[in-house]
């Protein structure tokens, strides 16, 4: 529900407006996408389990695996962060409509290369091939600048919710840039190399920025959700809030050591 709505002082009860049953809608269209996306990739663990093969590499049953649920557990945390955003019902609605789509997309791509046996980013081999290849670098262009939006809208207006979700929210946003930049610059740094002649260079030249794209990539849902989760507990307000300092300073410091490791080993 929108936070506006959800906040507002008691009175008569009304009928919700089609505003309001438009977001109710986009949100469980979202919720059961994301959970779609999670069984997919679960599903794919049972597929790996039964047909085998190498789970690192180009061309494995990981890819289906981790992207399926990290993009599902994203589509779902995303929806539920943006509830306490100071943005239009409108304009949420139709960015979440978009990246709901966009991960649809994404994971769809990359689960039908790996049935094909072949590699679904970076491959240019066949016309084919390098529709999909450029399909999900531009899906990962329309994430980067959706979830942009959402993070300066974070930082524009105070997000609203219990005692410390504003911060963090914004914490999980401001570390959620770090993965868009990460993964952006993975696609970059890959295209470049494929298109140079160098197919191999640029199917390794994105593992030094994994661990840094993945342990950023969920801030957005692990700091709100710990913020929520403390809101629930009988402690103090200045207990919780240090608690979340805590955990906010933790995994700052979990992406700053992803990120040197990405330096050293580039």
């Amino acid at each position: 529900m929108d936070p506006v709505l959800r906040d507002a002082p008691a009175g008569p009860a009304r009928t919700p407006g089609p505003r309001a049953i438009d977001a109710r809608r986009v949100e469980r269209l979202c919720h059961a996408t994301g959970l779609l996306l999670t069984l997919s990739g679960l599903a794919h663990l049972v597929v790996f389990a039964v047909d085998g093969g190498p789970w690192d590499g180009p061309v494995s049953w990981r890819k289906p695996v981790t992207f399926g649920v990290s993009f599902g557990v994203t589509l779902i945390a995303v929806t539920w962060v943006t509830s306490y955003l100071r943005v239009g019902p409108r304009l949420r609605a139709l960015l979440l409509r978009v990246f709901a789509a966009d991960c649809v997309v994404e994971v769809g791509g990359i689960t039908l290369q790996a049935w094909r046996g072949v590699p679904s980013h970076l491959d240019m081999e066949t016309p084919f091939d390098t529709a999909v290849s450029m399909t999900l670098a531009v899906g990962g262009g329309v994430l980067v600048v959706l979830l942009t939006v959402f993070a300066v809208a974070s930082f524009r207006h105070r997000p609203s919710g219990p005692a410390g979700m504003d911060l963090a929210v914004r914490s999980g946003f401001a570390i959620l840039l770090v993965a868009l930049a990460s993964g952006a610059a993975m696609i970059a740094g890959g295209v470049v190399l494929t298109r140079t002649g160098h197919q191999e260079a640029a199917y390794h030249s994105t593992a030094p920025l994994k661990p840094l794209h993945g342990v950023s990539l969920h801030a957005v849902l692990v700091l709100p959700a710990m913020a929520w989760l403390l809101s629930r507990t009988p402690w103090s307000e200045p207990l919780r809030r240090r608690l979340l300092y805590a955990a906010i300073g933790s995994y700052a410091m979990a992406v700053i050591c992803a990120a040197v490791w990405a330096a050293l080993t580039y």
